[in-house]
């Protein structure tokens, strides 16, 4: 191709990507500050990213968001970029570097700021801290602390014509069991690390608000909160809700952990309104907070759905291309390997509802569906147990019919959990279903999908389930939501015991909560990670095909939701 021609086809592919922007751009949601005008000699726009988890070449991709960050500064924007947490693991790039790999690809990008999400200690406390003292930019948060002391700076003050912005960071305390507990205790099994979690949310209340007053005391004009809290209902009295009610000095938050897009408008403890924006996860979205020269704040989402990620379908090039392809090059043959076929979509979503942008709903965390089936019924035939267990939040994608290669399945596993198997009563199996059932119809990435078994959860009693300061199970108040469960067609005897099968951060490091199990005979310990279960089951024993039997997308019948008393 003639030298010419090519820069001729980039100044398409780059008209064509500002194009896209345009009508990819949100509508936004603004509201003025008391002012004229605040010094800024032009807007600052902000940039932000959540819940990447290594989708580095998916959506919009960090080549993708080189282009907009590029496109903005042409504009005439300071620009600043910045990411909500849960960045370094999800995919195999981050697997199989511990997260090194993401680390440099964001230093290359020149991220400003960033925050620890759940997911950024899943490589253990130590890795993560040398991970952070890798990182070209700061990360802070007011409330991650080790006995009492933050482990970072609360936030950090950008300065622009001598406008001084303040990011403050807010990690979830749903961190504690979100992650694997066991990397927040020192060697005696004595919590060491936490999130000022206590469960009237007062502690963190109180650590945002001093972080933003001491923010405001050092001349911050504005205040833009950086959090990890989103909105499930297990994360209450911590989503970003709670926060932004119980706090005031707050101009805008930009949010992620429950992968949402959602705009909100809320008021804070005076009554005055407060922005909220989430950005989505795996690059799908690209949030941005505009604090204008008149003094006003906006918010809004670049949003991208598309099959192809934007560098491939609009040709994109600039020199994050090289940083990308050299990170995921050395992985890319031996991820592509073919290990199965499947005749049917197995999926975490539901197939038939759709959110505001056309995305599709997830139920994995609170319903049956196909690909959960499948992964508890391979954590069933490697283990030879009686039962088991797969939490809907370890199965992280759907895999679509046809062929899979390894990189499907890593996708689907990306946590390096390993095969474990105990001994349990029936009554801490009711346990474990009560507590894995106790957000239902709200998420919770504890929600057990199963074999060997079926339940009914009855969805019109609330859920009297008890925790600990720590936010661990510690027994059921009240009865019972989860009813009629049946172990291989058989009652569940409540005091005979069963070889139960799940993955060691769920049975052995009180992951999601379950503290039910502890005490317990370990009769199998770490056999086998987690994704080669899934390998090996398909390969060995469905002989390499997923067939007619995980047809329908909602399961087996295994978990049934009864809605109203008879």
């Amino acid at each position: 191709m003639r030298k010419e021609n090519k820069h001729l086809l980039r100044r398409i592919a780059a008209g064509a990507f500002a194009l896209l922007l345009m009508l990819l751009m949100s509508a936004g949601s603004a509201f003025a500050q008391e002012a004229e005008g605040n010094g800024l000699s032009k807007d600052v726009l902000i940039l932000f990213t959540s819940d990447v988890h290594c989708g580095v070449d998916q959506n919009f991709g960090y080549v993708g968001l080189k282009a907009v960050k590029d496109a903005r500064e042409a504009e005439g924007n300071y620009v600043l970029l910045v990411d909500d947490g849960d960045s370094i693991q999800g995919e195999a790039i981050g697997t199989m570097t511990r997260g090194e790999a993401d680390i440099a690809l964001m230093n290359a990008l020149g991220y400003d700021v960033a925050i620890p999400g759940n997911h950024e200690f899943d490589y253990g406390m130590d890795r993560f801290l040398e991970l952070a003292e890798m990182a070209e930019f700061p990360y802070i948060s007011c409330n991650f602390n080790k006995e009492g002391e933050l482990v970072f700076d609360p936030y950090v003050i950008k300065e622009f014509d001598g406008v001084k912005i303040a990011f403050v960071g807010i990690t979830t305390p749903q961190t504690l069991i979100s992650s694997t507990p066991k990397y927040f205790r020192d060697e005696n099994g004595n919590y060491i690390y936490g999130f000022f979690e206590d469960k009237t949310g007062e502690a963190l209340y109180s650590a945002v608000q001093k972080a933003v007053d001491d923010a405001r005391s050092e001349g911050a004009s504005y205040v833009i909160a950086m959090a990890h809290l989103g909105n499930e209902d297990e994360c209450h009295p911590w989503t970003y809700a709670d926060v932004i009610a119980n706090t005031t000095g707050i101009d805008a938050m930009v949010d992620g952990h429950s992968h949402d897009t959602d705009k909100v408008t809320m008021q804070n403890k005076d009554g005055v309104d407060v922005l909220r924006q989430a950005c989505g996860t795996k690059m799908a979205g690209i949030g941005w907070v505009r604090i204008s020269t008149d003094g006003s704040v906006s918010t809004g989402l670049y949003s991208y759905n598309n099959s192809l990620s934007a560098p491939v379908l609009l040709g994109i090039e600039n020199e994050m291309n090289t940083a990308v392809e050299n990170a995921i090059g050395e992985l890319s043959t031996k991820l592509a390997e073919v290990v199965a076929t499947s005749s049917v979509d197995l999926t975490i979503n539901d197939p038939l509802t759709f959110d505001q942008n056309g995305r599709p709903i997830r139920i994995i965390r609170r319903a049956e569906t196909n690909l959960g089936d499948l992964c508890a019924d391979a954590y069933l035939d490697q283990s030879g147990a009686d039962i088991a267990f797969v939490n809907g939040g370890g199965i992280r994608v759907s895999i679509a019919a046809g062929d899979i290669t390894l990189n499907d399945i890593l996708k689907v596993h990306p946590f390096g959990n390993s095969l474990t198997v105990i001994e349990v009563t029936g009554q801490q199996v009711l346990d474990a279903l009560e507590w894995g059932a106790r957000a239902v119809p709200g998420e919770t990435g504890g929600f057990l999908q199963v074999a060997g078994l079926t339940y009914e959860i009855h969805t019109y009693l609330e859920s009297t389930c008890q925790e600990d300061a720590t936010g661990l199970f510690d027994g059921v108040a009240g009865e019972y939501r989860v009813k009629n469960v049946l172990v291989n067609g058989e009652p569940l005897d409540l005091e005979k015991t069963y070889e139960l099968a799940c993955n060691d951060y769920i049975l052995l490091d009180n992951g999601d909560g379950y503290s039910m199990f502890e005490g317990c005979e370990v009769l199998q310990n770490a056999v086998k990670i987690d994704n080669q279960i899934l390998i090996d089951y398909i390969v060995d024993t469905l002989g390499g095909v997923i067939g007619e039997e995980y047809a329908d997308p909602y399961g087996q019948g295994r978990i049934v939701a009864v809605e109203a008393a008879e």
